[in-house]
C-alpha cells in the first residue's frame, strides 16, 4: 500500500456489512453479477467519502461530481441524491458507525446488468448497480508527518476527448500504468503529466507545490476535479496564501520549497522527493503544517453545518 493510501488494519472490517442495491449483505455474500456493466467495461462512476465525528465530510460536493459524471455518461442512478445519502446513513449505522471518524467508504455505481457482454449501453436490462463499502480506514499516523516520493512516468493524463479525465469514472487503467511504473521505480506515487508537458497530477492525489510563500498547482484542465484540491484552494483564498492554478513544469517542481499532495483519504500529505531529487529540506514543510491544520479545521466546520 503507498503511503498516500496507507491504512492501519482493523479486525472490524472483517465482519462489515456492505450494500449491495439496498440489501445489506455480510463481507463474503457481497458479489454482484459477472454480466455488470463495472465488472465486464468499467463503466460506472465512484466516489471515496470520509466520516468525521460520524458527518459524511463534503457530502454535497461528492454527490454533485457523481451525478456529473453519471450525467455525462448518460447513466441514470435511480435514484435522487437524498435517497442516496438515506442509504449511505443507513449502511454505516448498520456497521455501528456512529460517531466513528476513521471510517471511508467507497460508494460505486454501474450502468447495471448486461444481456450479454458488450459495450454499447442499449444492452443494459437492469437498473444501475449501487454498491456502498464502509471501512474502519485510519490513515497511518505517518501519513501527515513523513514525506512521499514520487515518480514523472511516461503515462500522460489525456484530452477531454480522448477520455476525459475530469470524470470519476470505474476505468482507471491510465493511472493504473502509471501506479505500476512509479512502483516499480521505487516511489509511493506516481506523477503525471499532461499532453504539453506540463505538470497535471498524480495517480490517486493531487499534486502542489509551493515557491516563495504561494501554493502552485496545475490549471485543472486535465486531473480529476478533486474535492480536497478545491478545498485546499479556498482555504488558501480564504486565509490570504497566494494560491494559483497555472502550467508549470518539472523544473518549476524541482526548485520548490515544499510539495506535498491532497486527497479524501489521506487529507493533505507532505512530498520530500521526486525522481530522486530532494524537495527543500526534504522534511514537511511549514506550510503543509499549516495547511493540514486549517484543512482539519474546515472538516470541523462541515461536521457543525
Amino acid at each position: 500500500m503507498t503511503a498516500t493510501h496507507a491504512y492501519q488494519d482493523d479486525p472490524r472490517n472483517a465482519g462489515i456489512l456492505i450494500c449491495v442495491n439496498g440489501e445489506h449483505k455480510k463481507r463474503a455474500e457481497a458479489v454482484v453479477s459477472v454480466f455488470d456493466s463495472g465488472f465486464i467495461l468499467g463503466d460506472g462512476v465512484w466516489e471515496g467519502i470520509r466520516l468525521h465525528d460520524g458527518h459524511l465530510a463534503f457530502l454535497g460536493q461528492h454527490l454533485e461530481r457523481l451525478y456529473e459524471g453519471a450525467k455525462a455518461l448518460d447513466m441514470d442512478i435511480g435514484l435522487t441524491p437524498a435517497d442516496l445519502t438515506a442509504r449511505i446513513e443507513a449502511i454505516c449505522n448498520a456497521n455501528g458507525m456512529q460517531g466513528e471518524s476513521g471510517v471511508h467508504i467507497r460508494l460505486m455505481v454501474t450502468r447495471g446488468i448486461k444481456a450479454t457482454p458488450y459495450q454499447d449501453p442499449r444492452v443494459t436490462i437492469g437498473p444501475a448497480t449501487i454498491v456502498i463499502i464502509p471501512e474502519y480506514k485510519t490513515p497511518t499516523p505517518e501519513t501527515a508527518s513523513k514525506p512521499i516520493s514520487l515518480f514523472t512516468v511516461h503515462v500522460r493524463r489525456g484530452p477531454a476527448d480522448v477520455q476525459d479525465p475530469k470524470l470519476n469514472s470505474h476505468s482507471k487503467l491510465n493511472c493504473i500504468l502509471a501506479c505500476i511504473q512509479a512502483a516499480k521505480a521505487g516511489a509511493d506515487e506516481a506523477l503525471m503529466l499532461d499532453p504539453h508537458g506540463f505538470v497535471a497530477t498524480c495517480n490517486s492525489v493531487h499534486f502542489f507545490i509551493v515557491k516563495k510563500g504561494a501554493v502552485w498547482t496545475s490549471s485543472g484542465d486535465y486531473c480529476l476535479g478533486g474535492i480536497t484540491r478545491g478545498n485546499v484552494l479556498e482555504l488558501c483564498r480564504r486565509e490570504g496564501i497566494p494560491a494559483y492554478e497555472r502550467n508549470f513544469s518539472l523544473t518549476d517542481v524541482y526548485s520548490a520549497q515544499e510539495a506535498f499532495v491532497t486527497g479524501t483519504f489521506a487529507g493533505v500529505a507532505p512530498v520530500g522527493m521526486i525522481d530522486g531529487r530532494q524537495i527543500g529540506c526534504g522534511t514537511r514543510g511549514p506550510m503543509v503544517e499549516r495547511l493540514q491544520a486549517l484543512y482539519k479545521g474546515l472538516l470541523d466546520e462541515d461536521r457543525r453545518g
